[in-house]
């Protein structure tokens, strides 16, 4: 778990005197990966607390993250750094949070990224590093795993090293996402909570935080009507009790298959999982239900057709990806989910997409 969280409106303005005590020395920096859609932000980013030789590094999000850009990243840091840093700080949403904990652990550890895609390879305590979401929906900031696409597979770096030292939860800082993004995030915490409350994996822990995200996410998207401040501050919460919930259990149907879109056609994690879950009534026929309920409501438009002209190459390389996560199919389906979930099978559901 995230050992220490701060909550509040305004509280972004506390992160000097959060971190300034983990300072190791004058010459050890701290490294601030800031989404560059907040680069002409002059109000945040004056607000972000430099020290020293501290920096920032502006990092685009229009890609899903990648394991060769973490290890340009962290190339960089070490040129340029007189001594390791004393700590990482992400400021953005799930791809510089997961961006942020994946340097923090290489700076560690030896070899490239890649060769941590999996589970429990870590074997170096990461340098200290803060996660601070500026949309919420991915529980990135809490939970265990960094995910990334390497050069053979997309899959997360999951130890008991990546989750954040340090999490500042400050809804102020999602003012001004646009609908559409603020829709598909939302909706990853949606879906993520409803494969946890459906996995074979459930158990009490994953269920309380399952059904509270699950409760937070239908008042806000489906009943709607909250003040603008009382919905940040509940989608918020409910990205909170999302990844926590996942992070004690496992995601599911449409993480997997999204997986393969992402990888192969470089489709953001949010929308991939709305395009995929869209589809997916054989295995949560009541959530798929709401979930078009909650599309049609907010005039939602998701993409149709990206799969209908991929060769059979294509196709298979997003098989093989899908298939290749077994924790996610064993939670949705059961430990015998190989004489279910087939290569025709995913075939088919791809191709309604």
């Amino acid at each position: 778990m995230v050992p220490r969280v701060v909550f509040g409106r305004g509280s972004f303005d506390q992160l000097g005197e959060l971190i300034e005590p983990k300072r190791l020395n004058i010459n050890a920096p701290f490294i601030f990966l800031v989404d560059d859609v907040f680069k002409l932000d002059g109000e945040l980013t004056s607000r972000i607390p430099l020290a020293y030789n501290d920096r920032i590094i502006y990092v685009s999000a229009e890609e899903e993250p990648k394991t060769s850009q973490v290890d340009e990243l962290v190339e960089s840091i070490i040129v340029t750094s007189k001594e390791r840093p004393s700590g990482i700080i992400g400021i953005g949403g799930g791809t510089i949070l997961d961006l942020a904990k994946a340097v923090a652990i290489m700076l560690t550890n030896n070899g490239k990224s890649e060769d941590y895609q999996g589970w429990d390879l870590v074997k170096n305590k990461a340098v200290y590093h803060v996660g601070i979401p500026t949309i919420s929906g991915t529980g990135s900031e809490v939970s265990r795993t960094t995910v990334l696409t390497g050069p053979k597979r997309k899959l997360g770096i999951n130890s008991d090293y990546t989750p954040f030292d340090q999490v500042v939860l400050d809804p102020e800082l999602t003012n001004g996402v646009p609908k559409d993004q603020w829709f598909y995030t939302g909706m990853d915490c949606f879906i993520h909570s409803v494969e946890s409350l459906n996995g074979t994996y459930l158990n009490a822990f994953s269920k309380t935080y399952g059904e509270m995200a699950y409760g937070l996410c239908k008042e806000i998207y489906l009943n709607g009507g909250l003040p603008a401040k009382e919905a940040q501050d509940k989608l918020m919460m409910a990205s909170w009790h999302g990844g926590m919930s996942i992070a004690y259990s496992q995601v599911g149907v449409a993480h997997a298959v999204s997986y393969g879109l992402s990888y192969l056609l470089g489709t953001k994690h949010g929308i991939g999982n709305c395009i995929v879950f869209n589809h997916l009534e054989e295995f949560y026929p009541k959530d798929v239900a709401l979930f078009k309920t909650m599309i049609a409501k907010h005039d939602i438009q998701l993409p149709k057709g990206i799969c209908s002209d991929l060769s059979e190459s294509d196709l298979n390389i997003m098989i093989d990806v899908a298939l290749g996560l077994g924790p996610l199919w064993e939670n949705a389906v059961g430990k015998n989910w190989k004489k279910t979930i087939t290569p025709k099978k995913l075939k088919e559901l791809y191709l309604k997409m």
